[in-house]
């Protein structure tokens, strides 16, 4: 097997992983406000998972390519393999129902989405790590 398509897979799979997270993240808080769990106020998974909606929101607005994809497409180069158009998003969108997505849809929904998280941090903010602390003593 090529190298550089081994290579290419495996970022789609971080790719993927990324969108999981993100998504299913979102899901995980909303349900765990409404059912009062309390490991959806940690302070470092909120952190994390607001950072990553905001770099995507932000990369679309600035009409940055996710730079996941660009390595996937230039690995792909390097395996002479054809490079797909779009993102990565949008391909598997077009994959999955057979729609074509512009960017500029896309870029709403990340910033609609972005937008939710952020309404979710200030309806369930985040434990600080130093209140944790208090608590235990």
């Amino acid at each position: 097997m090529n190298l550089y398509r081994l290579l290419a897979d495996l970022v789609v799979v971080v790719h993927f992983g990324y969108v999981v997270f993100v998504a299913l993240g979102m899901a995980a808080i909303v349900l765990g406000i409404i059912l009062r769990w309390q490991w959806v106020r940690n302070f470092w998974f909120r952190a994390a998972h607001f950072a990553m909606i905001a770099v995507v929101a932000m990369e679309s607005l600035c009409g940055i390519l996710c730079p996941l994809t660009e390595w996937e497409d230039r690995l792909r180069e390097l395996a002479g393999e054809p490079n797909e158009p779009n993102s990565f998003i949008s391909r598997w969108v077009h994959e999955l129902l057979f729609v074509d997505v512009s960017p500029a849809v896309l870029a709403v929904c990340y910033c609609l989405f972005g937008l939710a998280v952020l309404l979710a941090l200030i309806i369930a903010p985040p434990r600080w790590p130093w209140q944790n602390r208090r608590k235990q003593k």
